[in-house]
């Protein structure tokens, strides 16, 4: 990495956004995937909310907001757009923009993933508001539903949250001592 100081400026941001734009696209090839041990319940962690909590950490709320208007309407282009996956990804890269991690948190994978389990029951309780207003399914088993969802997502993408964040912070970091913007 102390090789990167040695490229001009604007060879730096190419290369600072292909890291980033390529961590996106991996968890967006990760996100349909399911492997061995990365399932509670038919539930897989949630990648794209991963990446915007990790982004969104140092972030200002508009940024995070921006992250997450870009992967919800990408995840809404993969997937179906009702309900969408723009509103809770908006809605948890502003919160944790909010939270000002540097200043109330220890920087660890704990407090990461403490961050992750909290704004993926945020994301979560968003869709099921979303099915409930939709009005084609029964409300009782959208929040029995929820429950499961919620916990499951939660679970899973806490416990995989550090392996996307760490690495990206580090590079983040890296890049920010080189050129602070």
């Amino acid at each position: 990495m102390n090789n990167i100081s040695q490229f001009s400026p604007w060879a730096r941001q190419i290369l600072n956004w292909i890291v980033t734009v390529g961590s996106v696209m991996l968890c967006l090839l990760v996100l349909p995937t399911r492997l061995p041990g990365m399932e509670l319940l038919e539930i897989a962690p949630n990648w794209l909310l991963i990446w915007v909590v990790a982004w969104s950490l140092k972030r200002t709320v508009l940024q995070g907001a921006l992250a997450g208007l870009v992967l919800g309407l990408i995840q809404d282009g993969m997937t179906s757009p009702d309900p969408t996956h723009v509103l809770s990804l908006v809605l948890v890269g502003m919160l944790t923009a909010r939270i000002q991690k540097q200043r109330y948190i220890q920087e660890d994978f704990i407090s990461v993933a403490l961050i992750v389990f909290g704004m993926a029951v945020v994301g979560e309780t968003v869709t099921a508001i979303q099915y409930s207003f939709m009005g084609d399914r029964n409300l009782a088993e959208i929040w029995t539903d929820h429950q499961r969802i919620a916990l499951s997502s939660a679970i899973l993408s806490s416990l995989w949250a550090p392996v996307l964040y760490y690495p990206l912070n580090r590079w983040w970091e890296h890049i920010n001592v080189i050129e602070p913007s």
